[in-house]
């Protein structure tokens, strides 16, 4: 029996074996990982710069936008690395950061996407109250309740999971770092504490979902019994983003970690892998902007005060 401590490295999944897959795996992430980075950087820039953006709503989103910042930067450099240094490893150190971070965030989104729903509630079926409940120093606990958690959640995780001892190898079957992957690594037996922590974290989990179904089920109601056309179009604007990027992220992370045994394959826990930690983040910059005249108008100033930067600098130079 060898214990995890013993370890000084782990190997990850290699997508390819020949160079020239591993090639494409490694432009196909840059290209994904660099739509990720310039679609919440845009978001985080222009909640930050244009004041009519400062309210609750654009502050959680705000975070949103850290937090995906975060997963795809956790995970997917490193597997590009490695396809373009045609090598698997790695480090005992790096690896327990990965599941580090990736439990902090992931953990931090699901808490923030609930307190983005009681948001919602709170502005549709309790509008007079709104600046009450949901005033700057509200949210800012709120935000910090959910990194807090994250935080929390992600230490009893990475303890835990790094306290079990290994007797299967250290080959991990994805291209990060991940807990049930490392799970499959331990002695026998040894892995149901971590497996009695998924087990309350998914409660705990289970209780933010009904929480966030019955706030859009009173949302939906009271927005079906507004008089004007406008006015229930306004409302259904500000609440599809926000259900389909937590449908998108529920619906992915339930099936990376409820899916039954008899599916599992390297092949399609890769896959679903991609799905929740590399798509949502990629796609959540995207789906707010869609519907949201607001932000939209928003992104356009920062891209052409961008532009507009740039080439002004470009002239001086010459000059």
């Amino acid at each position: 029996m060898s214990n995890i401590s013993s370890l000084n490295e782990f190997l990850l999944l290699a997508f390819a074996d020949t160079r020239e897959l591993q090639l494409l795996h490694f432009s196909l992430f840059l290209g994904i990982y660099l739509a990720a980075l310039l679609g919440n950087g845009l978001i985080i820039t222009a909640v930050a710069c244009d004041h009519r953006l400062h309210t609750p709503m654009y502050f959680f989103l705000l975070n949103l936008s850290l937090l995906d910042l975060g997963t795809v930067s956790t995970t997917v450099p490193k597997s590009m690395a490695n396809s373009l240094w045609d090598t698997r490893a790695i480090s005992y150190s790096g690896c327990a950061a990965q599941v580090f971070l990736v439990a902090l965030l992931l953990g931090g989104e699901y808490c923030l996407l609930t307190v983005m729903a009681y948001d919602r509630y709170v502005a549709i079926c309790r509008p007079l109250h709104y600046g009450t409940l949901m005033g700057s120093r509200a949210c800012v606990r709120m935000a910090a309740a959910v990194w807090a958690s994250g935080f929390l959640y992600s230490v009893l995780h990475t303890a835990n999971t790094f306290s079990i001892p290994l007797c299967q190898g250290n080959t991990v079957d994805q291209f990060f770092c991940e807990i049930p992957q490392i799970l499959k690594l331990s002695c026998s037996d040894s892995y149901l504490r971590e497996v009695g922590l998924i087990v309350i974290g998914a409660c705990l989990g289970f209780v933010c979902f009904i929480f966030i179904v019955l706030s859009y089920m009173q949302i939906f109601t009271a927005v079906l019994r507004i008089p004007s056309e406008q006015g229930r179009h306004k409302a259904f604007s500000t609440c599809l983003p926000h259900l389909a990027v937590f449908s998108l992220f529920v619906s992915t992370d339930l099936f990376a970690y409820l899916k039954p045994p008899s599916l599992s394959s390297p092949a399609l826990d890769l896959v679903v892998a991609v799905l929740y930690a590399v798509v949502p983040p990629t796609l959540n910059p995207l789906i707010y902007s869609m519907r949201n005249k607001e932000l939209k108008d928003a992104l356009r100033k920062v891209i052409s005060w961008t532009f507009f930067s740039s080439g002004d600098i470009a002239i001086a130079l010459r000059k």
